[in-house]
Formats: C-alpha cells, sequence, structure tokens
C-alpha cells in the first residue's frame, strides 16, 4: 500500500511550498487519490447520544482531542470524518470556529486530511421559505470562512446518510443540492461529497458530488465484495473517484477485521465507524478505543495496520504441551480437596487458568478471564473465586492432553 505521504501531499506540500521565495500554484485538492483513505469517523468518547456530534464541538477539549489524534496517527490513518452540526453554531455562535481550527490543525500536524460533515439545518422543514435557506447560507458562508485556508481541508461532506429516512428521502436530497450549489459558490476549490448509505443513492445523486461516497455493512464477505465492485464500476463509468465512508459494526454481521480485508484487496478506500468507543451511544457495537487508549478487540487494530487473522489454514495451540493445562486442573483438585479456603493459592491458580484461557484463545474476550479475575480478587468472595474456578475447569478440561500409554 502507497504511504499516507502519498495521499496528503496535495495538501502537506503546499505548507512547505509555501516557505520557498518563488510563488507556487495552490494545491489541487480534487487530485486527490481517493483509493488511499484511511479513514476514521470521530466523537470523544466522553460524549453521550443524542448529543455526541453537538458535544464534540461544544464540550471540545483539545488535550483529549490531541491524545485520540496521536492514537489515530498511530494507526496510520490519514482522515478524519468528523460531524459538525449546525446546532453547534446555534449553541457557540462565533466560538464554534476557534475550536474547529484547532481541531484541523491539530490534525494538520500529524498527517491527518479533514472531512467535515455540515449536514442540514431548521431551512430543510420548507426549502421555498426563503427567510430560512438564508440560514443555510449563513451556515455555509461561517463553516468556509471557518476551514477553507485550513491545508488539510480535504472535502466537504453535504449530508450524512439522506437516504436512511425514506419518508425524509426527497427533503433531505433537496437539502444535498442547495448545499452544493453554496458550498460550489462559497469554497470552489474544496471537492464535496455525500455520505451515501447506500450505493444506488450515490448513483441517483452523483450529479451533486466531486467525489461519490457510499457506506457499507453489508453481512457477508460476498455482499461487502458486490458492494464495493458497484461504486467502482459506477465511479470509472462517470469518471469520478470513491470512497466508503462507514463501515464496521459487531451488531450487524460486519467485523471490521473481514470488513477492512475486503476493501483493501478491493483497493477501496475507506473510514471505518469510528475510532473511539463512546460511553454512551454507539460504543456498545462501535469503536476502537476507550478513553485511555486501550482497545477492544486487538484484530481492528491489527487490521487497520493490514494484519489479519489466518481463517484458513491456522496451526492449532497445542495448550497442554507441557502439562500447564494439567497442572492447572490438579491443583485446582488439590485445593478443593483441602477445603477451598486458601485465598491465595485459589487466586493464584485462577490468574494462571485465566492466562492459558487466553493465551491459546480457549474462551470469549468480551468479558476476558482475566477480567473475571480482577473482579474476583478486588471483592476478595471466596465462594465467587470457587465457582469461577469450577468455570475454568470445565473450559480447559478438554484441552488436557491424553495420558501417555506406559512403557512395557
Amino acid at each position: 500500500m502507497k504511504t499516507v505521504k502519498i495521499l496528503l501531499l496535495s495538501f502537506f506540500g503546499a505548507a512547505l511550498l509555501a516557505a520557498c521565495s518563488t510563488p507556487v500554484q495552490k494545491a489541487d485538492k480534487y487530485a486527490i487519490d481517493c483509493t488511499q483513505i484511511r479513514g476514521f469517523n470521530y466523537t470523544p468518547a466522553t460524549t453521550a447520544e443524542p448529543r455526541h456530534h453537538i458535544d464534540t464541538w461544544v464540550q471540545y477539549d483539545p488535550d483529549v482531542t490531541a491524545f485520540n489524534l496521536d492514537l489515530a496517527k498511530g494507526l496510520k490513518l490519514n482522515m478524519v470524518r468528523v460531524f459538525v452540526p449546525w446546532q453547534c453554531y446555534d449553541e457557540l455562535g462565533d466560538g464554534l470556529a476557534p475550536r474547529l481550527q484547532d481541531f484541523a490543525r491539530k490534525c494538520n500536524e500529524r498527517g491527518i486530511g479533514m472531512v467535515p460533515v455540515v449536514g442540514g439545518g431548521r431551512w430543510m422543514w420548507n426549502l421555498e421559505d426563503t427567510t430560512r435557506v438564508t440560514k443555510a447560507r449563513e451556515w455555509a458562508e461561517y463553516l468556509v470562512a471557518a476551514l477553507k485556508d485550513e491545508p488539510n481541508l480535504m472535502m466537504w461532506d453535504l449530508m450524512n446518510e439522506p437516504d436512511l429516512n425514506r419518508r425524509m428521502k426527497e427533503t433531505n436530497f433537496e437539502n444535498c443540492k442547495l448545499m452544493y450549489s453554496l458550498f460550489k459558490e462559497l469554497d470552489p476549490d474544496t471537492p464535496l461529497t455525500i455520505g451515501m448509505e447506500k450505493v444506488s443513492c450515490m448513483i441517483e445523486m452523483a450529479e451533486y458530488a466531486d467525489i461519490l461516497q457510499f457506506h457499507n455493512y453489508s453481512e457477508t464477505r460476498d455482499m461487502v465484495r458486490d458492494t464495493i465492485a458497484k461504486a467502482q464500476a459506477f465511479a470509472a463509468q462517470v469518471g469520478k473517484q470513491v470512497f466508503n465512508g462507514e463501515m464496521g459494526c459487531v451488531a450487524r454481521a460486519n467485523p471490521y477485521d473481514v470488513t477492512l480485508e475486503e476493501h483493501m484487496k478491493a483497493g477501496m478506500g475507506w473510514c471505518i465507524w469510528e475510532l473511539m468507543i463512546v460511553e454512551k451511544g454507539w460504543g456498545t457495537v462501535h469503536g476502537v478505543f476507550y478513553k485511555d487508549g486501550t482497545v477492544r478487540d486487538p484484530s481492528i487494530p491489527a487490521a487497520i495496520l493490514g494484519y489479519f487473522r489466518n481463517r484458513e489454514n491456522p496451526f492449532p495451540e497445542v495448550p497442554d504441551r507441557e502439562d500447564k493445562i494439567g497442572s492447572v486442573l490438579s491443583r485446582t483438585e488439590a485445593w478443593k480437596k483441602d477445603g477451598a479456603k486458601d485465598w491465595e493459592t485459589g487466586i493464584h491458580i485462577a490468574e494462571v487458568g485465566a492466562n492459558m484461557l487466553e493465551s491459546a484463545q480457549l474462551a470469549p474476550m468480551h468479558d476476558a478471564p482475566n477480567a473475571q479475575v480482577n473482579r474476583i480478587r478486588e471483592s476478595h468472595d471466596l465462594a465467587a473465586l470457587k465457582a469461577l474456578l469450577d468455570k475454568q475447569y470445565a473450559l480447559l478440561k478438554p484441552y488436557r492432553k491424553p495420558a501417555e500409554a506406559p512403557r512395557r
């Protein structure tokens, strides 16, 4: 895969050239290679629905932002898709612009391009009301004034999934057309995209997007591949770039490592939903990092970096090769025979058992065996410890190697 530098050359190269004494041409943002997009959607982990996108800015914390973007940099991610609802302007007024600029500059320092999702507003309820539509222009003018000179502004995303709500589809599409005309007028140097849920609707509204975008939460590999192929075929037909702006959900049979692998194989640029595991909302089914920088599932950051689980011909573990499982089982039996009262011995056996279960992938990790041990260690609950050792015993016993036949 090409490096992040190739994708963002037009943005960050301009800053270097500016230091030269000779005049240079303005970077052509339309020359972006969308196959190299390695992106993420972003809200801080501490936000909560339904205000998570609004509070990203109303409760903006520069230190938290820097920490989170460092995590993204560590995964070599090069684009952030971030929602900027018009309600933020209602609440913050001119206080919004400095926050947007700080975010953009923190991204720029880490080689990350910025794609604001600008959405709609009160004007959408009556697009024939010129007084309301004036608010749309005011919103677009404010955003463009705040961000157009930021070197890593990659695209404006005019609306997120306007095709999701079928009853609002027509109104949403009209809003996209309105925002397209406004941003084309106000910032013609920056490409426009629309975060369509479906490829069919991406095709329907292709006239109003410089760079095509679809979302893909398909539930099988074949469906993921088919969606990518349809998007690529149409993009080639109309001569436009295309990328996937959302993917990855444990509640939709769309594992991150599976969908990432298929997009990488197909040469399709992508953005995962999302970088952080939010505490109240989508965090139960989306995200890579908890707020402290730990991960829920190591296969996700591994896949982002291009390393995938072997599902075809894995070399099976032999966890009892050195009799460690047999030792745990024997020690558990002896502990119970002695009355199951020695706390230190019991908790030690439990930790060894948890390590065997985790290292050999013998137990689900959504409630990791060592997490169970740690909870009991904190509670000092002897009855719970006994129950845990019984549970571990049952899980480990099938993997105990057969006893060797006695030699004659």
